[in-house]
């Protein structure tokens, strides 16, 4: 039997970084825990404990009471099972921090500094009135609401990403009374023997047994170093962290195959140890985060600089020009009104919402996100470079045809051929091509479905070697003695190669057993692999009557022919070889027997080629017509043959030009074309024609960079192929590095996983290896290729709903009150909105209006934009705030200034009785006392107030739509139906009568009802913002490169 086990890497993440400075102090501390007397307790103790590594493998079945191949019985398992599940326990929660971020996180600083300097105005500052005090009670309240929310919205956000995490089962092989079983890596117990394959993530700390020659560990969540790791069966040192005969948890098998016996398993884990030392989860901010984070502190800085003017304008002019005018208390409440007038309170809880809302429609797709925010970097994906195998294809793969030289069969008709056949033995071929396919196979069955039909078992191993296996444990032919259950006891596996993406082949050395002849074909060497990389090392070839003759030059052209017309249907075509061998000797370190097999490498006999079919998956070719309306080129990059790769292509939608392009036609452009200097403007113009272009490994090892800013800046049909995953990963970095590219790669195998890791965006199958798995950013649990372009659009509509939110929220929250203190503090003019409805309107009014928008439906057009360049189109940017400033806020808050002044006019104050009085303004001015004064000042206050709410409904109503008519998109029925703006309107109007009319608000605010035109006029001013809106819509459309249109946002 081979030793073989496998280990692969996981990817890099924030809390890894925690993790890897632990792991090296550790390893530290062990070595001198080795080397000094031992010192009070140390969690280097229970690490420097460890010793299995020093056993030998004798002794490690001895101490842990298993066996090599019966591994450990049910009764032991079940007494072991009492230690406890194989998880590892989360770090804890630092509870305090995250309150802390609650209470002060996003605007909630500003409010803090408002509610401390209105309590300070209560007292001592000034008299302690009710409505610095209301006012204080009021900000408090903001404050424990939004912490309450945040609070929310984060538990329900975790919540989910918990119910989608569990659906992910992390599977495990090992060895029970005699058989080998797939469970649940939780379940696994110590004294285990685990079979690792490449691909598989370790799901216990093990001492490794059994290996192949070409066992790879990648540790780089432990190291932080991305290289590969030996895999060994004696000790290399002493320290268990640095020795190569370990498998340790979370670590993965990249390259060959191994059996380890699992000595600790979840907390008792050198991982356990670490995840509790290191006691960390960071928290790293997502673009759309970043975005709002230099929002947020663009606009802080901006309301605190106009605050501290406010102070410093009545302190140095209006104190001493106009005494009487102000209080200092009265001051400092008014200019508040800065602070809470530019806070967009409704921005953070959105940007929290959506990703609420994001997770759980995801999650109804059975997609698992990491992080929720990799939604919004997929929709500025402009290049999707995907895998063929598993990927874009069912990765159910089949043999559909056998080729000799001097025969080619269908599966179905093998039985039936030789059956009819005068003298079977003439197609004695088939008994040399089975024992390859079924010997010299990675794959292998679980035991615990052998007793369904071949088609339903479950297989552990790549999608090849189960096409493989599959045919070969039905094929069974007696007149030729072809069986599979006989041959599993006729031969003994020696020695073995797995299949690795570099070599493109597999090697087996098996022996017959109990056979007395010690002849030289009692000892076979079998290969399978890549024809074009094993053909070169073919002398000869197999007939179908089993007789060899020699691999001519007409020979080679007639397989080279069959391959081509295969691959062009899109099969996967493998060759077949075997070689007689001497007996390997035993005891031959395992690096030794590789180096034999390498020198054995020539001279094979070609037995015949297999051709495997793998059909696309039925939703990839739709999918694909999505995602490149959308703008995003899709490129595919894959280890098949070039034909194959290009036949699967232009079958899903990749390749849709009759001319391919080859590095030839690159080359030539490359030395004609003048490079611009700047590498973001290598892309495709909206006039170049689609260029298709096709590269082989070998061409991609020999681009030089005006290469690449060619392939790049040209073409947007490409397929790669025969790459090895570090080709994957310079293909992804190189497309990276040119035309502003954010760059999302899919894939499912141990050879995706540099790729997936050096792009923006991973994303793997639910079927895939683990490696893959862990190295991507997004898991599509169900394999549902359509997922993508859902999420590309999801993306999407995230960033465009924020946009819309604040470009909401500017006009009235932050526009319209901030001129209210201006014409306050510069024109000597009673505020016309007081402190207390501008808190309450930042609050409450917006707040409620804005959460409608986050739950608006994609615009028709959404998928047929170009993708956001991250680096130029920005949340916000001088479009958006000439929206803000020169268009909606313009409209608003002169209609809110207006309706002040005719309030004031039909009490006969005229707009010079009200402008510039300054401290004027008391008992007798114009003939009324100051308590009528007070009164008029109470209505205008409430009219601004109301004018300014149902304004910024015509507002909403017009941000719904960036291009579209409302008449033909609106909230009330069709596609976009969004009732919770009607609810976001009713509900602040509402406010605002229980603001105005309420008792208690009367009392403690001074608010009063106001007339009844105050309450209708307004519903004009919000239809001529829409109205007005509309007109620019309609000129946006209609002359698309008008300046009107330039200036759209």
């Amino acid at each position: 039997m081979s030793d073989t086990t496998s280990s692969a890497p996981e990817p890099k993440s924030e809390k890894g970084y925690g993790i890897q400075i632990v792991y090296h102090t550790l390893s530290g501390r062990v070595e001198e825990k080795q080397t000094t007397s031992k010192s009070p307790p140390d969690p280097a103790d229970a690490v420097g404990n460890i010793d299995a590594h020093l056993l030998s493998v004798d002794e490690v079945y001895s101490r842990y009471s298993t066996h090599p191949t019966v591994g450990l019985e049910l009764a032991a398992v079940r007494r072991r099972e009492r230690d406890g599940k194989n998880i590892i326990s989360p770090p804890p929660t630092v509870y305090w921090k995250k309150t802390f971020n609650y209470i002060f996180g996003g605007f909630n600083f500003l409010m803090w500094i408002s509610f401390i300097l209105t309590i300070l105005c209560y007292e001592p500052l000034g008299p302690p009135v009710p409505f610095t005090l209301g006012v204080a009670v009021l900000l408090i309240i903001v404050i424990v609401i939004s912490a309450a929310f945040y609070a929310l919205v984060d538990w329900n956000a975790n919540r989910i990403m918990k119910s989608i995490k569990s659906l992910i089962a992390h599977k495990a092989a090992v060895i029970r009374d005699g058989n080998q079983q797939i469970i649940k890596a939780t379940d696994i117990v110590v004294g285990d023997v685990a079979v690792l394959n490449a691909g598989d993530r370790v799901p216990a700390d093990m001492r490794v047994v059994q290996a192949s020659s070409d066992l790879r560990f990648d540790r780089s969540l432990l190291t932080g170093e991305s290289e590969m790791v030996p895999g060994t069966l004696d000790a290399t040192s002493d320290n268990a962290l640095e020795t190569r005969n370990l498998a340790l948890t979370s670590t993965f098998v990249v390259q060959g195959t191994c059996h380890g016996v699992v000595f600790a398993t979840g907390d008792r884990t050198v991982m356990g140890r670490l995840v509790k030392m290191s006691g960390e989860t960071k928290f790293k901010l997502t673009t759309i985060q970043r975005e709002m984070w230099f929002f947020t502190k663009i606009v802080s800085w901006i309301a605190l600089f106009f605050f501290c003017l406010s102070l410093l304008l009545y302190g140095v002019w209006l104190r001493t020009s106009y005494p009487g005018y102000d209080t200092p208390s009265s001051a400092i409440v008014n200019s508040i009104g800065c602070l809470t007038a530019f806070v967009p309170q409704g921005l953070p809880i959105c940007v929290a919402l959506s990703l609420t809302v994001i997770a759980r429609r995801m999650a109804k797709r059975q997609v698992l996100v990491k992080n929720l925010a990799t939604i919004e970097t997929l929709g500025c994906m402009s290049v999707l470079c995907s895998d063929k195998t598993g990927t874009l294809t069912a990765g159910k793969m089949m043999v559909e045809n056998i080729g000799f030289l001097d025969d080619v069969f269908g599966v179905e008709e093998i039985n039936e051929r030789v059956t009819k056949a005068s003298d079977p033995a003439i197609f004695s071929a088939f008994k040399a091509l089975h024992q390859i396919a079924r010997l010299c196979n990675g794959a292998q069955f679980d035991v615990t479905t052998n007793h369904l039909p071949v088609q339903d078992r479950t297989i552990k191993g790549d999608p090849t070697d189960t096409a493989l296996l599959r045919f070969s444990e039905a094929l069974s032919i007696p007149e030729l003695g072809v069986d599979a259950s006989t041959l599993q006891q006729d031969y003994h596996k020696k020695f073995e190669i797995p299949f690795n993406s570099n070599n493109k082949w597999m090697l087996s050395v098996v022996s017959r057993v109990n056979t007395a002849e010690k002849n030289v074909e009692s000892t076979w060497m079998f290969v399978k692999g890549a024809p074009d990389v094993l053909f070169p090392s073919c002398g000869s070839v197999l007939q179908s009557d089993g007789t060899v003759v020699k691999l001519t030059s007409k020979a080679r052209q007639t397989f080279a022919m069959l391959q081509e017309d295969w691959s062009s249907r899109g099969q996967r075509v493998l060759v077949l070889c075997r070689k007689s061998i001497e007996e390997i000797k035993t005891g031959l370190p395992p690096n030794d027997v590789e180096d034999l097999m390498y020198m054995e490498m020539c001279d094979l006999t070609l037995v015949g080629l297999i051709g495997i079919c793998d059909p696309p998956r039925p939703d990839v070719s739709a999918s694909i017509s999505l995602i490149r309306r959308a703008g995003v080129r899709v490129f595919m990059v894959t280890g098949d043959f070039k034909l194959t790769a290009l036949a699967i292509a232009r079958q899903v939608g990749i390749i849709t030009q009759h001319v391919v392009d080859t590095i030839q036609d690159v080359r030539a452009a490359a030395s004609e074309k003048t490079s611009p200097k700047d590498y973001y403007l290598y892309k495709p113009s909206d006039n170049d024609p689609i260029r298709s272009l096709v590269l082989t490994g070998e061409d991609v090892a020999s681009l030089t960079s005006f290469d690449w800013n060619v392939i790049v800046g040209a073409y947007t049909e490409i397929v790669f192929v025969r790459t090895t995953p570090d080709q994957k990963m310079q293909i992804v970095e190189e497309i990276k590095a040119r035309g502003d590219n954010t760059v999302a790669v899919t894939g499912d195998g141990v050879n995706d996983a540099p790729a997936l890791k050096a792009a923006d965006i991973g994303v793997a199958m639910g079927s895939g290896s683990d490696v893959a798995k862990e190295a991507a950013a997004l898991i599509l649990l169900k394999n549902d290729f359509s997922s993508i372009p859902v999420a590309i659009e999801l993306g999407r509509l995230v960033f465009d709903n924020l946009k819309k939110v604040t470009l909401y929220l500017m006009p009235g929250g932050s526009y319209a009150q901030f001129m209210a203190i201006l014409v306050n503090v510069l024109l000597g003019m009673q505020i016309p909105l007081n402190p207390y409805q501008q808190t309450c309107y930042s609050i409450t009014n917006d707040v409620i209006m804005s959460i409608s928008l986050m739950y608006e439906k994609p615009e028709w057009d959404l998928m047929q934009r170009k993708p956001r360049n991250t680096r130029t189109d920005r949340l916000t940017d001088w479009r958006f705030f000439f929206h803000i400033f020169l268009f909606y806020g313009l409209m608003l808050w002169p209609c809110a200034m207006a309706m002040w002044f005719l309030y004031m006019n039909q009490q006969g104050l005229s707009f010079y009785k009200v402008i510039l009085t300054f401290n004027r303004w008391e008992d007798g001015w114009q003939g009324y006392t100051l308590s009528q004064l007070t009164q008029f000042v109470n209505v205008g206050q409430g009219i601004y107030y109301v004018t300014v709410t149902i304004g910024q409904c015509g507002t909403l109503l017009a941000v719904c739509n960036r291009r579209v008519s409302i008449l033909h998109s609106n909230p009330l029925w069709g596609p976009r139906r969004n009732l919770l703006v009607l609810v976001g309107i009713t509900g602040t109007i509402l406010i605002c009568i229980v603001n105005l009319y309420g008792a208690v608000f009367q009392r403690v605010f001074g608010t009063t009802p106001i007339p009844g035109m105050f309450w209708g006029l307004p519903f004009t001013f919000a239809l001529g913002i829409l109205l007005m809106d509309e007109t620019r819509k309609a000129i946006v459309r209609k002359y698309p490169k008008s300046f009107i249109a330039w200036l759209a946002w």
